[in-house]
């Protein structure tokens, strides 16, 4: 239910950011990128690890059939988040202009962090909500109210954006002097953005209210002293500091984009003025910093779009596994947490391996289809999104691994790889962006070498703290028929390109590579109804 869910929200979300892009281009992601910077970091700290939290406790009290527990879970976490979503909501608010001014060095990005500010609030309601459904493996509000978010953030987003674009005597009426009709466009765009979760969370307050979690009052047994309350937070600030600080190291590597990309930006076009110039002068003009500004902007809102794509929908493998093999690990059931660990990872696998390296071979052609009309920032971001790839199958297969150590209580050990990963991205950025021959690419290698370091860790941790073991083999053949499925797609497109063009050339070369891929796997065994009867 979940990956079905994240398919289409994903589709939807295709729907709103490839449009947007094209409104926008590279400056105006520039801005609309800022806010994200500052917003995810914030976010992962009050929200991410919630819902692993609420879901993993609430999971370890139904199986053990205490559900006055799992009441009592919901209640005390809805009061205790929706305290840290109101400071989460002040920090943006209090660091949104110092942090444009002097970290991201993007001043005019300031509305747009703004405007973003309340989406905190309303995503750690949403996330205690989303946890505790999950943890009693009821996926549908998680998935419907997934779905609400994306419709809305869809008509609102791109509604606004348009309409500041259209209509920018009008809305400038109503901002601070000297604010630019890109920029006014750009928040008016991150303001779909908190409208979409205003959307969700409404959706699942309501739910919750009429429908209900299925626990009647015969089932709720056992009464709770002052104490317990006390223990119940132990318990889920002891699952969530280290899950949100996990997460909040893993968005530092957007962080870090945004804080080291446009000063090492900056770096480059000075080693090599005249170069930038040539290539970038008709869309950004020859200031050094909208130079910097837009080829920034290319890469987060053309490259990285496409590079999250995959692993935000093979995440919710991870999320799946998370009941199961807390249950299990409670249990003490050795069995039942390899079983759901390699399905979770063969499920991951069986998706990352084509669709990365189809990304690696297919790169400019991708970008060229969804976006015709950028050819500046095409030429910006073609090269990254080809060192991103590598990056897509590593990042894919890392998320399951860190649910799963956390759901088995290893979150502390999945911090720790994580900021082995996050040093490795930082050093690759200020090594190699600034570098005029590999500028914004560079921040793409170091993403992708990044994720390499944290996958071969965690695999090597969570073997070592729960004895489950996965095998090569787990991964090999996945990866045996993405490498087929990536030679096929390419050879196919260069020999329709010249006949078909590049929109027809390309859809059909993504087909043949995914019939050569799905071939390939049934012939190693690997067949699509198996896996449904793993996951």
């Amino acid at each position: 239910m979940l990956l079905v869910s994240a398919l289409v929200t994903k589709i939807i979300g295709a729907v709103f950011k490839l449009p947007l892009t094209n409104l926008l281009g590279g400056s105006g992601m520039g801005y609309f990128s800022c806010a994200y910077g500052l917003f995810l970091p914030v976010y992962a700290l009050s929200i991410t690890g919630l819902t692993t939290a609420v879901a993993k406790l609430t999971a370890e009290r139904s199986a053990l059939e205490d559900y006055a527990g799992v009441r009592r879970i919901l209640r005390l976490s809805l009061y205790c988040f929706t305290l840290i979503g109101l400071l989460g909501t002040g920090a943006i608010l209090l660091l949104a202009k110092p942090f444009c001014r002097y970290v991201a060095e993007n001043p005019d990005a300031y509305l747009s962090v703004l405007v973003l500010a309340p989406a905190i609030l309303l995503g750690c309601i949403s996330a205690v909500f989303r946890g505790y459904y999950e943890g009693l493996r009821t996926m549908y509000p998680t998935a419907l109210s997934q779905l609400a978010e994306a419709l809305a953030k869809l008509l609102c987003g791109l509604g606004l954006c348009r309409y500041a674009l259209t209509h920018p005597a009008v809305v400038l009426r109503y901002l601070p002097d000297g604010t630019t009709p890109l920029a006014a466009a750009s928040a008016a765009a991150v303001l779909g953005v908190t409208l979409s979760c205003a959307a969700g969370t409404l959706f699942l307050v309501l739910r919750h209210v009429c429908v209900g979690d299925g626990i009647s009052p015969d089932m709720r047994r056992g009464k709770f002293s002052p104490g317990d309350d006390r223990a119940l937070y132990h318990a889920l600030f002891a699952v969530l500091v280290p899950v949100a600080a996990g997460s909040l190291i893993t968005n530092l590597t957007n962080l870090i984009d945004l804080a080291t990309g446009m000063h090492c930006l900056h770096a480059a076009i000075a080693r090599a003025p005249g170069a930038f110039a040539d290539r970038f002068a008709g869309n950004a003009g020859q200031d050094p910093a909208a130079l910097a500004n837009f080829i920034f902007g290319s890469f987060s809102g053309l490259a990285v779009t496409i590079f999250n794509l995959v692993p935000s929908m093979t995440n919710m493998f991870g999320k799946g596994a998370i009941p199961a093999i807390a249950a299990a690990h409670a249990r003490q059931d050795r069995k039942a947490m390899q079983q759901d660990s390699a399905a979770a990872m063969l499920a991951t696998g069986f998706l990352a391996f084509p669709a990365g390296m189809g990304i690696a071979v297919l790169a400019q052609p991708i970008l060229q289809l969804l976006y015709p009309h950028r050819s500046g920032e095409i030429l910006a971001a073609a090269p990254a999104l080809g060192w991103l790839a590598p990056g897509v199958i590593f990042l894919a297969l890392t998320f399951p691994l860190f649910s799963m150590l956390q759901a088995a209580g290893h979150a502390r050990t999945a911090l720790r790889i994580m900021l082995i990963g996050v040093c490795c991205k930082l050093a690759g950025n200020l090594l190699l962006i600034p570098l005029p021959q590999i500028n914004i690419a560079g921040a793409a290698a170091s993403t992708s070498l990044c994720y390499l370091v944290t996958f071969l860790l965690s695999l090597y941790a969570y073997r070592k703290k729960t004895g489950v073991r996965l095998g090569v083999m787990l991964f090999a053949k996945p990866a045996y028929g993405g490498m087929l499925c990536a030679a096929g797609a390419a050879l196919s497109y260069s020999l329709l390109l010249g006949r078909l063009g590049n929109t027809l050339a390309l859809p059909a070369a993504i087909c043949t590579g995914g019939c050569i891929y799905l071939f390939a796997m049934w012939l190693m065994g690997i067949r699509l109804s198996t896996l449904r009867e793993h996951t």
